[in-house]
């Protein structure tokens, strides 16, 4: 079944990984479930863990990556039945509307979203401004949405 896209970002993760499955451990494999509704996104995020192989089951999917030495964007409209690789580590994204079966090159991949990994947190807010070049009504909103403090 779908999962519950009612949130910030309209995306819902269903993992089957380890700690879901236990069975999983040892294979050296994993896989998830995204659906996202309407306008949802999955965004920039990585698996410091995993290749990800991504296949659309329903709707369309606007997919991308960027490569980690030369910041290379890759991007990729995909419909039912089309695939997308996400090398290793590499920031990558999922916006649109539709669902997909997820694998991944590890029992437990391992997931950071990069907005919420830097705004969602207590991280002082002049380091954050001078880290990223945002100033400092861009950091607010930013925190303010994503519910970090500091």
């Amino acid at each position: 079944t779908s999962g519950n896209t009612t949130n910030l970002i309209k995306a819902a993760v269903t993992p089957a990984f380890v700690e879901q499955l236990p069975g999983a451990n040892g294979l050296g494999l994993s896989l998830a479930r995204l659906d996202l509704a309407p306008d949802g996104v999955l965004p920039f995020h990585t698996h410091p863990s995993a290749t990800e192989a991504l296949v659309v089951i329903t709707g369309s999917i606007l997919a991308g990556f960027i490569t980690s030495s030369t910041n290379v964007v890759y991007l990729k409209k995909l419909k039912k039945g089309d695939t997308m690789l996400f090398p290793q580590g590499l920031l990558h994204f999922q916006i649109k509307a539709g669902s997909c079966l997820v694998s991944f090159s590890s029992p437990n991949p391992g997931l950071q979203l990069l907005d919420f990994a830097l705004f969602a947190n207590n991280l002082p807010s002049a380091i954050l401004e001078k880290a990223t070049f945002l100033d400092d009504a861009q950091m607010k909103k930013l925190k303010g949405v994503l519910g970090g403090t500091g």
